[in-house]
């Protein structure tokens, strides 16, 4: 039967269900960011239901005020979740479908890849299930509620599947799963996608080296590269270029870093926390680190055998303990001389990698064990590593909102301040009295039209007005009176980051809207224009056929 062929797939996201299952329960679980990213999706949905393909501002949140935080925050999971939602699922179980989806996927990622390198089945669910049962994994769902960094973990591994499928064979599939790849990781997590990039530089020497066709091979690496850093660059563009408008370096400035690297037994024995960012656990895993250092005895087998696997082994393992390095006080050196590093806000996040690595250790440690023994062993492995970490995907608690909390005026700009403007309050306090006021001037102000990005006013001005509109400004904002572009002034201590401006005595129209940047214009051009040279791979490519069978 058919589904024999693919046993061991279908084991795995049962398996991967396991973890899931307080994702059924009513309510969003309790998280540190959970309530939050609810929040912004609601924002960034909004946006789409209006026509904003590219949300870029959170209109309902900042107690109103509005906040560009949505064009510095990755919008994977933002569109994901909008993807739920459009098909009837309330916003938080949008929020709880991305969350299990990620997980499913991340694993059955790992497992194509693992199958691809090794062509073993067994080898492929073990390393799936490596990279999905992990206790980090678990502090992204149930404690931190980190939707960027869940989703992240799908990438990596396909992007080492397409990278070792172009390097045995080319095909336009492959290098364009390579660069829809490569894009879906700078739109998961930022962040995360800067560490992974020395791993991924590492893998394509490494299949380089081995190629025989070298020029051929890295010509398509770069075009995936390419493709894959265009395809995502309405979002990276943007997020870099007009982050000096804000207080980024806020939650980095000071070296707040150094309070959150791991204590060396942390990563061996560390109590499982629901709380803050210095409580939670850092450890790698109990099977993991049996799967750590199996990967010496597997390296040295395969060495003796010629493999040159060993030197995945080898370079795994190196990686591995470099990830450690990074994440304990021994390395502040490093953090304070490559001060990028510093962006990264948290060093424990480097536990990012190390799942991913040991992941990748276990599927190759597992080939190598006889035939007649691999089921039984597989059993055992993945039972302890069940029943290890059993306890860990539960949640602390269910918070219990309606919709409308969510989607309406939200109390909070959903970060630490990182995303606000450098000329505003870091944050609002209380709610605006309107959504437009007189500050000088006698008249009076009728709303015509009032969208995410758009609003349309009708005034009447007895007399020479000053306008405040409660709307903190960015770069993007306009003001028209009766078509024409007014100056907009946001720097007045009183209206500190609001906009405010003049309107002269008489009868107008009164349009303001949130327009696309230079920067953002040509963000949004470069990611089409990649986009359309997919297309027309796949539509020459045709032709390039007929041509050839002519020529024949």
């Amino acid at each position: 039967m058919r589904y024999k062929k693919h046993i061991y797939l279908i084991i795995l996201i049962l398996v991967s269900l396991i973890p899931l299952f307080d994702l059924f329960k009513p309510g969003l679980p309790l998280t540190h960011d959970g309530q939050d990213h609810v929040a912004r999706i609601a924002n960034f949905y909004q946006n789409l239901i209006e026509g904003n393909l590219v949300p870029r501002w959170a209109g309902n949140l900042n107690w109103g005020y509005g906040h560009p935080i949505l064009e510095f925050l990755y919008p994977f999971s933002s569109y994901l979740a909008s993807f739920f939602h459009f098909f009837g699922f309330t916003l938080v179980d949008s929020v709880k479908l991305v969350f299990g989806t990620s997980f499913i996927l991340s694993g059955l990622a790992m497992y194509l890849f693992i199958k691809e390198l090794l062509n073993n089945d067994e080898s492929a669910f073990f390393a799936g299930t490596l990279y999905m049962i992990a206790p980090y994994r678990f502090v992204d769902l149930y404690v931190r509620g980190a939707i960027g960094e869940h989703a992240v973990f799908i990438f990596p591994p396909l992007i080492f599947y397409f990278l070792l499928k172009l390097s045995r064979r080319y095909s336009l599939w492959y290098l364009v799963g390579g660069a829809f790849s490569f894009a879906g990781l700078n739109l998961a997590h930022n962040a995360i996608s800067l560490m992974f990039m020395p791993l991924f530089g590492l893998y394509s020497l490494f299949l380089f080296l081995q190629s025989k066709n070298k020029l051929h091979l890295a010509v398509q690496y770069v075009i995936v590269v390419f493709l894959g850093f265009g395809l995502s660059a309405f979002f990276w563009v943007p997020a870099f270029f007009e982050g000096k408008y804000t207080l980024r370096d806020v939650v980095t400035r000071g070296g707040e870093y150094a309070t959150s690297f791991v204590v060396w037994k942390d990563f061996f024995i560390s109590a499982w926390s629901y709380g803050g960012t210095l409580a939670l656990s850092k450890q790698i895993g109990v099977v993991h680190w049996a799967v750590v250092a199996g990967n010496i005895i597997a390296g040295y087998f395969l060495y003796k055998k010629r493999n040159k696997l060993w030197i995945i082994c080898l370079g795994s393992f190196v990686v591995f303990w470099i990830a450690l390095f990074f994440m304990m006080s021994f390395s502040n050196f490093i953090w304070q001389t490559i001060t990028i590093l510093q962006k990264f806000q948290f060093p424990w996040r480097f536990l990012s990698v190390s799942v991913f690595l040991s992941a990748m250790m276990g599927g190759i440690l597992f080939s190598l064990i006889s035939n007649r023994c691999k089921k039984i062993v597989l059993l055992i492995f993945v039972v302890g590593l069940l029943v290890i970490n059993k306890d860990y995907w539960h949640a602390n608690g269910f918070l219990n909102k309606p919709e409308s909390f969510y989607a309406g005026i939200y109390n909070s700009t959903t970060d630490t301040g990182e995303s606000g403007p450098i000329w505003s309050v870091r944050f609002m306090e209380k709610r605006p009295k309107a959504k437009v006021e007189i500050i000088t001037g006698d008249g009076n102000i009728k709303e015509i039209t009032r969208s995410v990005t758009k609003r349309e006013y009708l005034v009447e001005a007895k007399e020479r007005m000053r306008i405040l509109e409660n709307t903190l400004y960015f770069p993007g904002w306009t003001v028209r009176v009766d078509g024409k572009l007014v100056d907009i002034q946001f720097q007045d201590p009183k209206y500190r980051g609001l906009m405010t401006f003049y309107v002269e005595k008489g009868r107008h129209t009164l349009n303001i809207a949130y327009a696309e940047t230079k920067v953002r214009l040509f963000s949004d051009i470069l990611s089409l224009f990649s986009l359309a040279i997919i297309g027309g791979l796949f539509i020459f490519k045709p032709k390039v056929n007929r041509n050839n069978q002519a020529s024949k």
